[in-house]
């Protein structure tokens, strides 16, 4: 009988990986953002074309990366956040398993510019399907700029299955108000086809709830706070009056998690 199991060659399987964390537009901003909230970043700003369709790309002013790590972070489960497995339980990062940029890079067509701030020249990668184009210094600022271009343009399939303009941009604003609402002391700013739909500067939850779903809610919030040995709860909650028979805006964010002994 012959032998039949052979291994994948990367770019099938990094398609594979992509179907799982690359559904829409939104899952792509949602894994950058995180990336760049994991970066320390303290501006994270978000340009969008077509409801990401066309163009998504996330700018951040965060650590960077060296070259070696940046030619790294495109390969699957390439990660700065583990080195072994007792890491996973200590772990204080929004993500951990290294496939979101290899996923991202199999199905679009990636640029990334970052430098790090002990380096004079940053790197420019161009990456198509999984296989690098272009790499070279490039004079850019400190810190991250990922392109995402043509989502899902060598995945017809895919493609087809995005919903309308409106439907796409709902879930990315969606993903960039849970965000922007759980780092208020980081600035967020989101571009739609050169108008700026969110500009949001750092401060206190309280004016990063009202930031963002508009002045209104200065008289609805009521500031709600308890602390056990066990657990620390702290935010806002509506006024009754306030009430609303849909749960779109109820948000529930877990910061750190401690476990008793």
């Amino acid at each position: 009988m012959p032998d039949v199991i052979q291994l994948l060659p990367d770019s099938i399987a990094n398609q594979i990986a992509a179907g799982e964390v690359v559904q829409r537009p939104a899952s792509a901003v949602k894994e950058l953002m995180e990336n760049a909230i994991d970066a320390e970043a303290t501006q994270i700003k978000l340009i969008l074309k077509d409801a990401g369709k066309t163009l998504i790309q996330v700018i951040d002013n965060g650590k960077g990366m060296s070259e070696t790590d940046a030619r790294m972070s495109l390969e699957r489960h390439a990660t700065s956040k583990i080195r072994k497995a007792e890491d996973l339980f200590s772990l204080r990062t929004m993500g951990f398993r290294g496939e979101a940029l290899a996923s991202l890079a199999a199905v679009s067509q990636l640029e990334m510019k970052t430098r790090s701030a002990d380096r004079e020249l940053g790197t420019w990668l161009v990456v198509e399907a999984s296989e690098v184009k272009r790499q070279e210094p490039v004079a850019c600022d400190k810190g991250t700029s990922i392109s995402i271009k043509n989502l899902f343009y060598n995945i017809p399939a895919r493609r087809n299955f995005l919903k309308s303009n409106a439907s796409e941009y709902q879930h990315i604003t969606d993903e960039f108000q849970r965000l922007a609402l759980s780092h208020p002391e980081t600035a967020f700013q989101l571009i739609e086809t050169d108008a700026v739909e969110y500009d949001l500067v750092p401060g206190k939850l309280s004016q990063r709830i009202i930031s963002i779903f508009g002045k209104s809610y200065q008289e609805q919030l009521a500031p709600c706070q308890e602390e056990t040995a066990l657990v620390k709860i702290s935010g806002y909650m509506g006024k009754p009056q306030a009430a609303k028979k849909k749960r779109g805006e109820q948000f529930l964010f877990v910061k750190q998690a401690i476990y008793p002994e």
